[in-house]
């Protein structure tokens, strides 16, 4: 079994983010980490792979070419190669310039299973996977938080706000797990050894077939007019507990509001 599990190189959470206000894009400039949500649909793949008996675990990534310092750590965890799409003319791409030439990486190797984090830490947009889908034309399930795969087809186990779904499909099929399915492992010393020696090819737009004005700002639906800080909350009260006043002390400021 062939399984395409797509990752994305965002900013180190403890790095502080910021829009540059001259592209009005995120700034990637600082500490670079692979997206903590794509590491379970790696997890997952390993674990099918493993159960198998065999396969790959190709990952998909779109960004710079610095991006697979960041995805080597999937190599690390096991998976055997890496496809990153880097080309200038893909700078800006919103959701769906972005589907597009995600969907052409992964329509080109053919997999039976294509898993996806259930959001980017640096967009949370959770979405991207279902656009993808639709441009592939295959069922999509997301919050995956149980799989099986047997006989061609895949039974998912799919949170939902009123309770759990169990839903079953044909292969091949594009899902989003959820956090919950597994704990990802650790790279070992000698995955990390490994990793940078596995194959990891870098294409271009051209590469996959797909026109530059496809991509990018051009490929774009969506445009960012303006950005402005948050308004500010206005003045805060911060309430000194001494000898067990606080309590009062936030009554009588209620009262004085007139709020009790």
């Amino acid at each position: 079994m062939k399984i395409a599990v797509c990752v994305k190189e965002v900013p180190e959470a403890g790095s502080g983010r910021r829009i540059d206000p001259a592209t009005k894009r995120l700034d990637r400039s600082g500490e670079r980490a692979i997206n903590a949500y794509d590491l379970n649909a790696v997890e997952e793949a390993l674990r099918l792979k493993d159960a198998d008996g065999g396969g790959e675990v190709v990952l998909i990534s779109m960004g710079q070419d610095k991006a697979l310092e960041s995805v080597r750590k999937a190599l690390a965890m096991g998976a055997d190669r890496a496809v990153l799409i880097s080309d200038e003319a893909a700078a800006g791409s919103d959701l769906v310039a972005t589907s597009k030439v995600l969907a052409a990486a992964i329509k080109r190797e053919e997999a039976d299973l294509v898993l996806f984090g259930q959001a980017a830490e640096d967009s949370d947009g959770a979405v991207l996977w279902s656009a993808i889908a639709e441009r592939l034309q295959l069922p999509v399930v997301s919050q995956v938080s149980e799989l099986e795969v047997a006989g061609g087809s895949i039974t998912a186990k799919r949170q939902t706000e009123f309770g759990y779904d169990t839903i079953t499909s044909p292969l091949p099929a594009v899902l989003a797990v959820s956090d919950a399915l597994n704990e990802p492992r650790y790279p070992s010393l000698k995955g990390i050894m490994s990793a940078k020696k596995k194959p990891q090819d870098v294409n271009s737009l051209a590469d996959l077939g797909v026109d530059a004005s496809d991509a990018g700002e051009s490929g774009s639906r969506t445009k960012v007019l303006d950005l402005s800080p948050p308004p500010s909350r206005g003045d805060t009260l911060v309430l000194e507990d001494e000898g067990g006043s606080s309590a009062e002390q936030l009554m009588a400021f209620l009262v004085e509001r007139k709020f009790v």
